[in-house]
């Protein structure tokens, strides 16, 4: 017996510098049409399109190691986008409103026919991605 699921329903995120990364992903999230659910000094929760993004502050004491995606733990997230229009928008709002790190300009890759992505970094260096796969990708039949 098994279970189909209905997507991921929320990310949580733990970042270390708050003050540059609750604005960052706020910002990044309001641009994807989320609104915020809740926020405080050391949180901000978003929701839309199907998702929530939840970035806390690391607890005091917990603070003294960067990210690394090389590490047992998250190595990336990706955002699903519905056409490579919206890859492109959100790359450039990234690099010109946000000042992400871009690790990757928009360009097609290797992973499913007609794959096509951009990947940055937060603040805290947690690796993002944005792709859009036409059809069902890999899910199509044949």
């Amino acid at each position: 017996m098994s279970v189909e699921v209905n997507g991921i329903a929320h990310i949580q995120l733990t970042v270390i510098d708050i003050e540059k990364c609750l604005p960052f992903w706020e910002r990044f999230c309001h641009f994807l049409e989320m609104k915020t659910l809740m926020k405080s000094d050391e949180m901000v929760y978003c929701i839309g399109s199907r998702t929530g993004v939840l970035v806390r502050q690391a607890p005091e004491g917990k603070r003294d190691r960067s990210f690394d995606q090389d590490r047992p733990g998250l190595h990336h997230i990706c955002f699903r986008a519905r056409a490579n229009d919206d890859v492109d928008k959100i790359h450039a709002f990234v690099r010109d409103d946000l000042g992400g790190k871009i690790l990757r300009a928009p360009e097609e890759g290797a992973w499913a026919p007609g794959y096509y992505s951009t990947l940055f970094e937060d603040p805290d260096g947690l690796r993002v991605e944005v792709n859009f796969v036409p059809g069902k990708g890999h899910l199509e039949t044949k």
